[in-house]
């Protein structure tokens, strides 16, 4: 018999269906007094897994993690009935990169400008961005560990 946390594991399919279809991702850096730090993000992820981000280049999580590079992130759901409940925690190195273009790409990503295909929504997208990326950087983490839950799987039964 399984075990009920093999029971309400996601496949890797799964996983990459749940993160494409949110939008927001509690990142927990170490804060300066030793606490965690969440703060909620808009995301996306990359075709290799790579989790990215963009914040202002003086925020707090930013130099939390150039002083410790070591994130959690959490996407959950369905938290107000149990056997709805879903969520994935990623466990990662963060990045912080503060190239331009990749700063750019991520803005892109994360908004959905990379799939407008009418060009003057395109071409205001691009200008929105263009006066935003100055102030950012990209956040860019490498998964080390996954961990899923779907409760649906179970099937009402606890």
């Amino acid at each position: 018999m399984p075990s009920r946390r093999d029971q309400i594991h996601m496949s890797d399919a799964e996983v990459r269906e749940y993160l494409r279809t949110n939008r927001t991702i509690i990142i927990v850096s170490i804060g300066p007094g030793g606490f965690p730090h969440p703060m909620p993000m808009w995301f996306a992820v990359d075709d290799d897994g790579t989790v990215r981000m963009t914040t202002f280049r003086k925020s707090q999580k930013v130099l939390n993690i150039q002083r410790e590079p070591r994130v959690s992130l959490l996407v959950e759901s369905g938290g107000g009935d149990y056997g709805q409940l879903r969520g994935v925690v990623i466990y990662g190195k963060a990045r912080v990169v503060d190239d331009l273009d990749e700063v750019k790409r991520t803005l892109r990503r994360v908004s959905g400008a990379d799939g407008i295909t009418d060009p003057a929504a395109q071409k205001g997208a691009e200008a929105v961005i263009g006066k935003t990326a100055a102030k950012r950087v990209a956040i860019l983490i490498q998964p080390e560990q996954v961990v899923s839950w779907d409760h649906r799987k179970l099937g009402g039964s606890y």
